[in-house]
């Protein structure tokens, strides 16, 4: 049996949204706050950043995506001080602050446990750095004061951690971090402690939070939902290289290898093995005509809600789960197993299916590169893709499929519900 890997058992369907109207990192002009110039640090004999370089820009919520050991959290103490590079620089501001002390950084940092100091009120943590500063008393209680109505914590000033929930004890380490307003903000995991409910809400507030006033925030997460509907721009990790840079939009659409696509999308997407001939694969007795003018073995990647439910290929139905307004349908074809997104259960144990081919991606075995796209940021198909497919579709009506013998294909363009466009994945240490 080809394999068709989706892992399916997870209900949540990623939307991406990233503010379109931002986007200073398209600007040549345009200098970043924060750059990572061909940065590595090793832990002994372990890599946890390789020559990794970044930039990132005034007012952006940056995203550092990707699985355990991939370097994200590396690169965040490396950012605030904690630790310092092997090689390469680290520019903030355009100033070289590779060897300043964490303490003259005009960056501050709120980790996964929060950190609160338990003898102090909600006022006494918020206020704390504040009073190190030794500012006078009445311009800490105008920022204090200033600083909880932001949060939405005015009423719970004379309370102590241990009062509070999991979401006031968070909205407290964000208040105590923006008091001192800092060129950045870096989160480490700042939702991993919450349960899901709770964590949807908070994620809500921190992107409103964030966005009123501007900040420039570098976020650490393992989590593929809160990089993709909170971040401008994510960076996705694994074993210390950045895999992809771009919009979650494009690491969704347009993943740059093998990696960022199977990390990146919730149900995951489907992969099999097959032979291209000058770009053209078969499955289910129809052919399929990818662009990619290549004759050899290389994994078929497709998001199961690039496969819907209408006249094409015939499968018969292993399973189905149901994620509320929709359906994960597993459907097999040939020796191919594939998952879909379909609005309602099969009433049949067989199914006709169609591909949209402008969603079909074709990864090199060998390297893992997705071969229809050119550029490191997945920015774009490559030129000759595009063109075969409008052939395709000139030539027979049909966009990108040569359909059976004397029976053109018919793959429907609609989608079951609003697609994500962008996204990409990483690892921490």
């Amino acid at each position: 049996m080809a394999s068709a890997h989706a892992d399916s058992r997870s209900p949540t369907i990623v939307r991406p949204r990233a503010r379109r109207d931002f986007a200073p990192w398209a600007d040549p002009a345009a200098k970043p706050l924060l750059r990572f110039e061909t940065i590595s640090k090793n832990f002994g004999g372990v890599t946890a950043v390789d020559q990794l370089s970044l930039d990132i820009y005034q007012g952006e919520f940056f995203a550092l995506l990707g699985p355990s050991g991939c370097g994200k959290s590396t690169l965040l103490r490396l950012l605030a001080g904690f630790e310092t590079p092997d090689e390469g620089r680290v520019l903030l501001d355009g100033v070289d602050v590779t060897r300043v002390p964490p303490h003259r950084r005009p960056v501050n940092m709120m980790f996964q446990n929060y950190a609160l100091f338990p003898h102090l009120t909600v006022e006494g943590n918020v206020a704390f750095g504040l009073e190190q500063e030794r500012l006078p008393k009445a311009e800490i209680a105008a920022r204090v004061a200033e600083m909880l109505a932001l949060v939405k914590l005015e009423g719970l000033v004379r309370r102590k951690p241990h009062q509070l929930s999991g979401g006031q004890r968070q909205r407290v380490a964000v208040g105590r971090a923006l008091i001192r307003k800092p060129q950045a903000f870096l989160l480490d995991e700042p939702l991993s402690n919450l349960d899901a409910s709770l964590r949807e809400r908070v994620r809500h507030d921190f992107r409103e939070l964030f966005r009123k006033i501007g900040a420039t925030v570098i976020y650490v997460t393992h989590d593929q939902v809160e990089a993709m509907t909170l971040a401008d721009r994510v960076a996705v990790l694994d074993r210390g290289r950045l895999q992809q840079l771009g919009t979650p939009e494009d690491v969704y659409h347009r993943p740059a290898n093998r990696f960022v696509a199977s990390f990146i999308g919730s149900p995951s997407m489907n992969f099999f093995e097959t032979d291209l001939e000058d770009g053209i694969f078969r499955l289910g007795g129809i052919s399929y005509d990818t662009g990619v003018r290549r004759s050899c073995r290389v994994t078929i990647g497709m998001r199961p809600e690039a496969i819907q439910a209408g006249p094409g290929m015939k499968g018969r139905v292993c399973w189905s789960e149901t994620l509320g307004a929709q359906f994960l349908v597993a459907v097999k074809i040939e020796e191919t197993i594939l998952t879909t997104l379909v609005r309602s259960r099969p009433a049949a144990e067989t199914i006709d299916l169609g591909i949209d081919p402008n969603e079909i991606h074709v990864f090199d075995n060998d390297s893992g590169k997705n071969l229809r796209s050119h550029s490191p940021d997945g920015s774009a198909h490559v030129a000759a893709a595009a063109g075969h497919l409008r052939a395709a579709r000139a030539q027979r009506g049909v966009p990108g499929v040569l359909g059976r013998a004397g029976c053109p294909g018919h793959q429907p363009r609609g989608q079951t519900h609003p697609q994500p466009r962008g996204g990409r994945a990483g690892t921490d240490l």
